[in-house]
């Protein structure tokens, strides 16, 4: 089927191109969402009558895009999850949650404008595009973690492995301590001067039948 471009598409062409593309991509995406025209004479005609509107409504759109791509770029945005210890969650997150947080970060962003290759499935740092004009686009990061005070520590650089490694070693160092405060109170024991009950407790039986008599 060919269509007649309305605005830049990525891996199509720029505005004012007449293209080859699959009906069901013209009729469920390009056509829907103004992105094209049917190629037809009347519609060709149409659009160069009308080109120099369409050039600057596409101006104007890409100046916006803009001017928020500057705002948005670079923005991070937590994510809380449950998730397991080694970090897989039990979920996913997905593009509509990456435009939730953002307008409710006072960006206004579509879920359709999110950019995920595929649903983020683990903790840590995730790197999103957001394109927001066909000529303009913003990254921004998600940090999913398991709580906020995780997700100040993944800000800092720590991963989701190194916050187990700081636990396991802390845990084996507590380990470690214990013992050897036993091992003192032991030594201790020892070191301390014998009483007299002591040593009749550590005297041999037949000495005591002996003081008896």
């Amino acid at each position: 089927m060919q269509v007649i471009l309305l605005e830049r598409v990525a891996k199509l062409g720029q505005m004012g191109d007449v293209v080859d593309v699959k009906s069901g991509f013209a009729r469920n995406f390009l056509l829907p969402q103004g992105k094209a025209l049917s190629a037809s004479e009347r519609n060709i005609a149409q659009f160069e009558t009308q080109k120099a509107q369409f050039e600057a409504r596409n101006l104007e759109s890409k100046k916006e895009a803009e001017d928020l791509a500057t705002r948005l770029n670079g923005q991070q945005f937590v994510v809380i999850r449950s998730a397991s210890d080694s970090g897989a969650l039990y979920g996913s997150v997905s593009p509509r949650d990456a435009a939730e947080l953002a307008t409710d970060g006072g960006f206004s962003v579509d879920r359709k404008q999110v950019v995920l290759i595929a649903p983020i499935k683990e903790l840590g740092l995730h790197m999103v595009s957001v394109v927001l004009h066909p000529e303009v686009s913003a990254e921004i990061e998600l940090n999913v973690a398991r709580s906020v005070e995780e997700a100040e520590l993944q800000a800092s650089g720590k991963s989701i492995q190194d916050l187990a490694a700081e636990e396991e070693a802390a845990a084996e160092f507590e380990i470690a301590e214990l013992f050897d405060d036993i091992g003192s109170a032991a030594a201790d024991d020892d070191d301390l001067p014998r009483t007299d009950g002591d040593a009749a407790e550590a005297a041999p039986a037949d000495d005591q039948d002996d003081a008896t008599a």
